[in-house]
């Protein structure tokens, strides 16, 4: 059972990806969120990390790194996050916004800081060899 449908942002900086905590979280996530009704996983993406992180991703530069699923953090087992993962440019200075309450750049080291569906994000990419 699919209870979530997501997409998120990966933006790679010297060995480390770029993550969030939510306030009243207990693990950090990769930037971005649900769709909304008619919205395109691009849409999804623009919006969301313009909420979070108060910057313009371009999204003529979207490019689809994966789509990944496991087990939704803090949901009944067996209901599943799916989520659609893209790399892009962006334009503005990143800062917490709303309701994200830390930004960091997290290793290989952090994968247990984050949401099992970021976990399965950093296997893929520490194989790319992308995520030190």
């Amino acid at each position: 059972m699919i209870a979530m449908d997501k997409v998120a942002w990966i933006h790679l900086n010297e060995g480390t990806v770029l993550s969030t905590r939510s306030r009243g979280k207990d693990v950090f996530y990769l930037p971005g969120g649900k769709r909304e009704a008619g919205e395109s996983d691009v849409d999804t993406l623009v919006r969301e990390v313009r909420e979070e992180l108060s910057v313009a991703i371009v999204a003529a530069s979207a490019v689809h790194v994966g789509t990944f699923e496991a087990q939704a953090h803090g949901f009944e087992p067996g209901a599943l996050i799916r989520m659609a993962c893209y790399s892009a440019e962006y334009r503005g200075v990143l800062r917490a916004d709303h309701e994200i309450e830390d930004v960091v750049w997290l290793g290989y080291a952090d994968r247990d800081r984050v949401a099992p569906v970021d976990q399965v994000v950093f296997d893929r990419l520490r194989a790319a060899g992308v995520l030190d």
